[in-house]
């Protein structure tokens, strides 16, 4: 199974203003497994960035000045993305964000939904941790995945912050620890006790052959050791 997880950083926070997408940062996943493969673009988004959002991710007009327009790697991200099921917090916002950005320059694919599927790890944490806060850093420090570098947003790093979220928000492991006080309502055991799965589809990933055959030796070695 093919998942990339995404993340993207903007010159504001809606498309209907005109504000456009200046970063893209993508992690390969396969069967659960990080691999090598990552996409990473910063993007010319043709206007300024407002200052609230450069507070956020630091990516001023002077560099993107610099930088392609998203026409020159459309097809490029298109080609790496293309097929597999993407892993975004808060899904909507990017899609919405990047479909803007294909349906202005006129790309064959103008709804990324048509041809990946979508897993919105925001909705997936609101179902298992009700009542928490389930932004991105509270996540990683629910979890226990280092963010320490994570001064400003920047969408590779976040995207690989939200890699390792997903894999250990997925696992079946809980931390006992969480860091905010309970919403009315939800009791002590509800926190420390009790993950609501309700809904949650998590995909099965079978032993290929070798792996088997590996699993079987190691097995048989260790059973003539302790013989």
């Amino acid at each position: 199974m093919r998942q990339i997880v995404l993340d993207t950083e903007t010159t504001g926070l809606e498309t209907a203003a005109g504000h456009r997408v200046i970063e893209i940062g993508c992690v390969e996943l396969m069967n659960r497994r990080p691999t090598a493969r990552t996409f990473h673009r910063y993007i010319n988004p043709g206007r300024a960035v407002e200052a609230g959002a450069l507070e956020v991710h630091g990516i001023d007009d002077e560099f993107l000045a610099t930088q392609p327009p998203f026409a020159d790697v459309a097809a490029e991200f298109m080609e790496f993305v293309r097929g597999a099921e993407l892993v975004i917090h808060n899904a909507d916002f990017d899609i919405e964000f990047l479909n803007n950005e294909l349906d202005i320059v006129a790309a064959d694919t103008r709804d990324l939904r048509s041809c990946c599927s979508v897993l919105d790890t925001l909705a997936m944490a609101r179902r298992l941790h009700p009542g928490q806060r389930n932004s991105l850093d509270a996540l990683a420090k629910r979890y226990s995945v280092d963010n320490s570098q994570r001064d400003f947003h920047g969408a590779l790093l976040d995207a690989r912050i939200l890699a390792d979220v997903y894999l250990a928000m997925t696992g079946g492991q809980a931390n006992l620890s969480l860091d905010a006080n309970p919403a009315p309502g939800v009791t002590a055991s509800d926190e420390t006790g009790r993950v609501r799965r309700a809904g949650l589809v998590l995909p099965v990933i079978y032993a290929s052959a070798g792996e088997a055959a590996a699993h079987a030796a190691m097995m048989a070695r260790i059973r003539g050791q302790t013989a």
